[in-house]
């Protein structure tokens, strides 16, 4: 009797190990039901989103972004009426929030392009709702969808108008027509520098404030089609560049200005008022700058 019950204890034994063992096949057979909603980064311990999904938190990312388009601008009514509505057009079918702001100069200084975007930053700034500003040519009209204008982030400018683009300048450190920044970048620049009045040179100086912040320019790449990006609306013969040179206004302009910029900047608003050309909306802010004749007495030439 005794070897007949350990006999059939051992069976019992043998059938339990036997399902405990079928049981644990199982159980790692079965998939894994939080695969596909996420993955741990074996570095970070952090959960990641999937890849697609991350791809649209990049998108959603820039379209909560707010730009502000910043046009200097004076005497160019016929370039304006084709901008706004083209730019307003090519935001848009980018998704891109935006307002275009038109800041005309109203005095009888010489032209400032570089203190008419600093105008137009302070007043963007006192609205409190723009992420990033382009600062923009009123002849110069984006055509190529590829040209995306996305917030660069911090540290980072965006040119869109790169020296390989650009219909008419190649030269590497250019940084006119379209550039984008940060609204923390520009105001860390102390914006542009004021003693630019006449054509040129202000955004040559602005490539040097930018290297020596550290701030590193970003141009579009695998751009298809690069001779079809732009359309250049300047006539040169019906508008004229003022390239006069006056006082010691040559030499001034090579140098590096750390003095001037949204710290000294003077000038009086006038008037703001909304516009639309075939129902795209802007805003046109009229503006008086003030010029400091002891420093940059060239705001007149003779």
């Amino acid at each position: 009797m005794g070897f007949r019950r350990f006999k059939t204890q051992k069976w019992l034994w043998i059938f339990a190990l036997l399902f405990f063992v079928l049981l644990y096949l199982l159980a790692i057979s079965l998939p894994n039901v939080n695969s596909d909603s996420c993955e741990c980064s074996p570095t970070t311990g952090k959960h990641q989103l999937p890849a697609e999904n991350a791809e649209n938190e990049i998108s959603d990312h820039h379209n909560s972004n707010h730009l502000a388009v910043i046009v200097p601008f004076r005497d160019r009514f016929q370039e304006l009426i084709e901008f706004v509505p083209h730019m307003h057009k090519f935001l848009s079918n980018q998704s891109v929030l935006h307002d275009i702001f038109i800041i005309n100069q109203s005095d009888n200084f010489r032209f400032n392009r570089a203190s008419l975007i600093n105008v137009g930053f302070v007043h963007i700034s006192l609205l409190e709702k723009f992420d990033y500003i382009a600062m923009h040519d009123v002849d110069l009209l984006p055509v190529n969808p590829q040209l995306k204008y996305v917030n660069p982030g911090d540290g980072f400018a965006l040119h869109i108008a790169s020296p390989k683009l650009h219909p008419k300048y190649h030269y590497e450190t250019f940084v006119g027509g379209i550039l984008i920044l940060t609204i923390g970048d520009f105001k860390k620049l102390n914006g542009l520098s004021n003693k630019y009045w006449g054509w040129g040179l202000e955004d040559d100086e602005f490539f040097h404030r930018m290297k020596q912040s550290g701030i590193k320019v970003l141009r579009p790449d695998n751009i298809t089609e690069k001779e079809n990006c732009f359309r250049h609306v300047h006539d040169s013969k019906k508008r004229v560049r003022d390239q006069q040179k006056c006082y010691d206004q040559k030499t001034a302009s090579r140098k590096r200005d750390r003095i001037t910029g949204l710290s000294d900047l003077s000038y009086r608003i006038d008037s703001i008022s909304s516009l639309q050309i075939d129902t795209a909306p802007a805003t046109l802010v009229n503006v008086f700058l003030d010029c400091n004749k002891t420093l940059t007495p060239w705001c007149s030439c003779p």
